[in-house]
């Protein structure tokens, strides 16, 4: 990755390669740290963050559930990430906001140990390189982390090795993506994306109770199915129904709206991808992220030039 002039860390913004943390930080030892990612992209007004606010509600949210002060409020998060934006110079980039339990006493406890909160912004164009063909996927032999161990609502870094696990097993099998299932067999998500599937010209989806993160990519497409007439069912799904359907997509920020031709191995519909309906679908989400749709313009943060002015 090309490294941008800073990243916000705490309160305050360090130059990138001074942007470091203790070797005996809690959450290196023990993964006790919450994320979130967001993308500004460029439109005609400028660059625009989108679902700006939702985004640090999650973050926030996130680290409510791991008991965990952010010492920082959704304002001053917002504020922070618009000036990173305009000061890297870029149209189109990713953001990467992550909360973490710093060095303190040593120990399972996360007691006496401070939340660091940081911010960094880089381009990242894609995601899943060569998406927009369609990517093969594979049912993983690892199964979603289930409510009766973590917190899946929670976008956290400890639940993010039951991803690693899914998708290097995927990839050293020559897939591009891992979909897990739950513990019962029921579709989950994927390694870093939510699924959707498409039968007889109908959304479905897993709802939260199944594991997946509430994805807010997941949730705009939701919004959009709306505004297209799709109707979407969110319902437990089965992998047998991968098999049948008639296609299937991944939904994420990184990932955007991701088609699936293929999965263990077996073709997605007549293998062709992407099908008419996730196409819609794709076409939407690019013209709303970069405002091209006026009905959906309350969800960009068009930064301003002059979010990077202030005090270092």
């Amino acid at each position: 990755m090309e490294p941008t002039d800073r990243i916000w860390m705490s309160g305050r913004f360090v130059p990138w390669e001074q942007a470091g943390v203790h070797v005996l930080t809690h959450a290196l030892h023990y993964g006790t740290g919450v994320f979130d990612s967001l993308r500004a992209y460029a439109t005609a007004r400028g660059p625009a963050i989108f679902r700006h606010r939702d985004h640090h509600e999650r973050l926030a949210r996130s680290a409510r559930l791991y008991g965990m002060d952010l010492g920082h409020s959704v304002e001053e998060l917002e504020a922070a990430t618009r000036r990173l934006v305009v000061e890297s110079g870029l149209d189109d980039c990713y953001v990467r906001t992550i909360a973490f339990r710093g060095a303190g006493p040593m120990g399972v406890s996360p007691c006496g140990c401070p939340v660091e909160v940081a911010i960094a912004v880089w381009a990242w164009p894609a995601y899943l390189p060569g998406a927009e063909r369609g990517i093969r996927a594979k049912v993983s032999s690892w199964s979603r982390i289930g409510h009766d161990a973590l917190l899946p609502a929670a976008k956290a870094t400890a639940h993010y090795l039951n991803a690693v696990l899914a998708r290097q097993e995927a990839e050293e099998l020559g897939f591009d993506e891992a979909i897990l299932l739950t513990a019962d067999g029921l579709l989950a998500e994927g390694s870093g994306e939510n699924v959707f599937l498409v039968a007889g010209g109908v959304l479905h989806t897993p709802p939260p109770a199944s594991g997946a993160l509430g994805g807010i990519t997941r949730d705009t497409v939701l919004t959009l199915a709306g505004a297209l007439d799709l109707p979407v069912v969110e319902r437990p799904l089965t992998r047998g129904e991968l098999y049948t359907a008639d296609e299937v997509f991944l939904t994420g920020t990184a990932a955007e709206i991701a088609p699936v031709r293929e999965i263990d191995g077996r073709p997605v519909g007549d293998g062709v991808a992407p099908g008419p309906v996730t196409a819609r679908v794709a076409a939407a989400y690019g013209d709303v992220v970069r405002g091209g749709d006026p009905r959906f313009a309350h969800w960009l943060d068009v930064v301003p030039a002059g979010a990077a002015a202030g005090p270092a």
